[in-house]
């Protein structure tokens, strides 16, 4: 049978590569949402430019915290 459908082991395959995508999706969005939400502070509260820049690192932050804890769930479904 030459045209078999897929084995499950490839539907894993394509849930792994899909997770990973998101992964730097979310990295990406959660430093841009912390620096508009800094930005926006700093617009109405007149603090240029420390709200933005606390703001931002804590986008970073949670980008890096969602790497983390992508890492260690992948590590400890292969192992």
């Amino acid at each position: 049978m030459k045209n078999s459908p897929p084995e499950n082991k490839d539907k894993g395959v394509y849930k792994h590569m899909l997770a990973a995508s998101q992964l730097g999706l979310f990295m990406v969005l959660a430093t841009f949402c912390g620096l508009a939400i800094g930005y926006g502070l700093d617009s109405l509260f007149g603090t240029d430019p420390w709200l933005t820049i606390i703001f931002l690192l804590i986008g970073i932050a949670t980008g890096f915290y969602e790497l983390f804890r992508f890492a260690r769930k992948q590590s400890g479904s292969n192992g």
